[in-house]
């Protein structure tokens, strides 16, 4: 998953491969000068409100850079081999820090440009404070990748249909809705899939939700393939 136990070690470890200056591979920012871009393994930084990372997590990786204008504009470069196995999810994240039955409206809106080649998906992987559950809408696929777990048929929330499946990494419990379409542009309302979970399914209680991150899990990416966030908002109340 986009962040499994692998992941959750790795950011513990950003600060100290930054330190070090690790670097993973090169690969180019666009054109046009950006207002920030690394291509550091663990290389983050925070604007508008939003904290981007790099966050290139899974073995047999091969290089990425991250490039951003705003936390809400920016876009990756990734050439990852096709070799099986998730190898970097970057992305940008907003913290929400409210339990689930403080929150009146928890929204985000998308537009992005992916490729039609490679293996990965675009993705929001939402957590709880605790990192106990993990919380992912697939919003669009390509190539031979799929969810951890076992499906739990299809609901409609949120503006999406989707396609439901549930598990486990050996570290938390994972719950992940596919959107049954493709969409590279839209608002989900993910209040509502949060109360499901809670209310309809009880599969957690009032969790307190912390992260809410947007990006790409890029499986393989050969010969090099660019994912853009044209925009990104994430609002909470």
């Amino acid at each position: 998953m986009a962040t499994s136990i692998i992941s959750r070690v790795a950011k513990a470890l950003i600060a100290p491969a930054l330190a070090l200056g690790a670097t993973v591979g090169l690969a180019s920012a666009p054109a046009s000068a950006a207002v920030w871009s690394t291509c550091d393994q663990w290389g983050n930084t925070t604007l508008n409100g939003y904290t981007l990372y790099n966050n290139i997590w899974g073995s047999g990786a091969g290089s990425q850079c991250v490039w951003a204008n705003s936390g809400t504009n920016w876009g990756v470069h990734a050439d990852h081999p096709d070799t099986g196995g998730i190898k970097s999810y970057p992305n940008a994240k907003k913290v929400i820090n409210k339990p689930i039955t403080s929150l009146t409206s928890l929204t985000s809106s998308y537009n992005v440009t992916v490729p039609a080649s490679g293996a990965y998906n675009t993705s929001y992987d939402i957590w709880d404070t605790d990192y106990d559950y993990e919380i992912m809408l697939w919003v669009n696929k390509t190539g031979p990748v799929g969810p951890l777990g076992t499906a739990q048929g299809t609901v409609t929330l949120g503006g999406h249909s989707w396609a439901v499946y549930k598990g486990n990494n050996g570290a938390n419990e994972v719950f992940s809705f596919i959107r049954t379409s493709n969409s590279r542009s839209g608002t989900v309302n993910i209040l509502p899939i949060l109360k499901w979970i809670k209310d309809t399914k009880g599969w957690f209680g009032n969790e307190t939700i912390g992260d809410v991150q947007f990006g790409y899990e890029i499986t393989s990416s050969s010969g090099g393939l660019d994912f853009t966030t044209n925009n990104l908002t994430v609002s909470s109340s």
